[in-house]
């Protein structure tokens, strides 16, 4: 599966990148794909292209605060709580893989 995620905290250090390090992780125990854009106390790093939007099976956000959701038009996006992906990330992403049935 082609994931993209979005991990934002309200601090925007720690818990931002330790979830996308989690995520990260997690998809490659699962034999998934994953981009991780981070949108932490320095601004956004490694930011979703529409490409690689139009191409996702799902976005993931996993995040604190209000994360524009827009760009993602007509694909499915789940929000999670950041720290549901810090406890188990492989446990969301399974999740997920039974909701979309892949």
């Amino acid at each position: 599966m082609r994931i993209l995620a979005i991990t934002a905290c309200t601090a925007g250090i720690a818990h931002t990148y330790i979830a996308k390090e989690k995520l990260e992780n997690a998809a490659k125990e699962l034999g998934d794909s994953i981009k991780v854009e981070t949108q932490g106390s320095i601004g956004v790093e490694d930011e979703l292209t529409p490409e690689e939007i139009k191409e996702a099976d799902v976005i993931v956000i996993s995040a604190d605060i209000r994360v524009g959701k827009e760009r993602f038009a007509g694909k499915p996006v789940v929000d999670i709580p950041i720290s549901m992906v810090m406890k188990s990330p492989k446990g969301v992403l399974t999740k997920i893989h039974e909701k979309l049935g892949k």
